[in-house]
Order: structure tokens, then sequence, then C-alpha cells
């Protein structure tokens, strides 16, 4: 506070505690999916205004979402989650649906993976797939991919969105105009039996574009996105030709699902 004062930057302890207490509450919320203000002063064991501070600072580089009372890290119909707290969601189903999305690679082919954590679990499986031909926004899945020697990796570039650990934008949609490939693989935040959906309007652009560049369009998505809308529509499910979807999704669904879109119900 002294160095603030006077003019002087913060000292190097005093950002170090900020920076570990703000992650802590990140980890926290991420974990628990919400949590309310006074929970977090529990948890910090600093005053009120200090965890307002620290959520506002949060929510400003897209870690969290702020509402009255607290701090949240789960979707709504306007704001999609944190790309950390989707990839700590459902990852049995996930894993369910890569598993029998990699049916549908072939190797040799080009494919496009979008920004999405169902897509990322594929990714994870295609080390003994190759030689492939990749194309990716999603820096967790070039994370990946760079170690795969069978694999020719091809970034997408664009404005850096820290919320979804993606790039976008017009120069990523700029980027895949440009590509034709064989097969892309993507997911969304939600649908029902007939229409895809997504929060935000920038991301529906680019994944629009992915479609639109791919001979043949898989939907990835697992039970818990099922039913629920979101504000921009995506794609209708007959604009896609193959989705693939976990055995928590209805009976009664799936024969509504089939017939606009092939199906495949991933099992147990």
């Amino acid at each position: 506070m002294l160095g603030l004062v006077s003019g002087r930057p913060p000292a190097p302890r005093a950002v170090h505690a900020r920076t570990s207490r703000q992650q802590r509450i990140v980890d926290h919320v991420l974990a628990a999916g919400s949590a309310s203000a006074a929970e977090l002063v529990d948890l910090t064991g600093v005053s009120l205004m200090t965890v307002h501070r620290d959520v506002d600072d949060l929510a400003r580089r897209g870690l969290v979402r702020k509402y009255r009372g607290g701090v949240s890290a789960q979707p709504t119909s306007v704001f999609e989650a944190h790309s950390e707290y989707r990839r700590t969601v459902h990852r049995a189903e996930k894993a369910r649906i890569a598993d029998a999305a990699l049916a549908l690679v072939e190797p040799g082919s080009s494919i496009m993976v979008d920004d999405s954590t169902t897509a990322l679990a594929l990714v994870e499986r295609l080390e003994d797939v190759g030689p492939l031909t990749v194309v990716t926004n999603y820096l967790p899945a070039l994370e990946i991919l760079k170690a795969l020697p069978e694999v020719r990796l091809i970034a997408l570039g664009g404005d850096y969105s820290r919320t979804h650990d993606s790039f976008g934008g017009i120069a990523a949609m700029e980027s895949v105009t440009r590509m034709s490939v064989d097969a892309a693989f993507v997911s969304t935040s939600s649908m029902t039996g007939s229409m895809t959906y997504h929060q935000e309007q920038d991301i529906v652009l680019v994944k629009r574009a992915m479609l639109d560049a791919a001979a043949r369009s898989v939907l990835l998505m697992d039970s818990s996105k099922i039913r629920r809308r979101a504000l921009h529509q995506l794609r209708p499910l007959d604009a896609f030709d193959a989705l693939v979807v976990d055995d928590g999704v209805s009976e009664e669904l799936v024969v509504e699902m089939r017939e606009h879109v092939e199906v495949t119900v991933a099992a147990r």
C-alpha cells in the first residue's frame, strides 16, 4: 500500500500474494462451479473489499463470471464457461464420445477441430491414427498435437481469448475460409432435437466457417448440453453429416435427432 501511495509499484511480495490468492479463488470456483463472496472471504482470509477487487480483476480477464453476491464458472444462455472449467466437467462422457468419434477419423486425411473440450478429448486420441493433417485454433490442442510426429499441424491465428484459450476474430475466420479439409469435428454449448446454439456470436462465426470448409462435419455433444438453448443459433442439426452423443441422451430424443442426422450413441 505504501508503494501505491508513494507512486512506486507494489512490492514483489505483495504482487505474489495477490496472484496466489487469485489463483486460489479461480481453483475453488472452477472446482465448485460457483461461490459466494462470503465463502471467498473465508477461503482467502482477506476482507470482503479485497475479495471484490480480486473478483473484478478475474472477471475482466474472463476467468470467472461475477453476479450479485458471488462468482461463477458455469455457463448461462449468454456467457460461455471458461475453458479450464469446461475441461473439468463431464469428462467420462466426453471420453466415450471421443472413443466413438475416433472411428470417423481416416488416416491420411485432413481434419479441423474447434476450441471445444469434447474435440480436445478426440485430439488426445490421435497419436496412433496418423499420418494426419490437423487444423485448429485451440491452444490446448496445439500443445498436444505439436508432439505427435505423424501429425502435420496447422495453427489458426487471430485474436487470443483467455476465456476460450483459443484464437478467433476476423484473422481466424479468413484463415479458415482459405482451407478445405476432409472433416471438421466440432461441439457447441447447447442443442435441441433439431438446432444447435452457442452463447457468443464471434464463436458462432468461426465454427460456421469451419463447417463450411469441411467436406464432412461431425458434431460431438455430451448429454449435459441437450435440451438447452443459448443466444445464437449455430446450425440446424440436418446441416451436419454425423452426430456423436453419450448414452445419457434419452431414447426418445435420439429418435428425434435421427430424423435429421446420422447419430452414434457412445455407450458405457
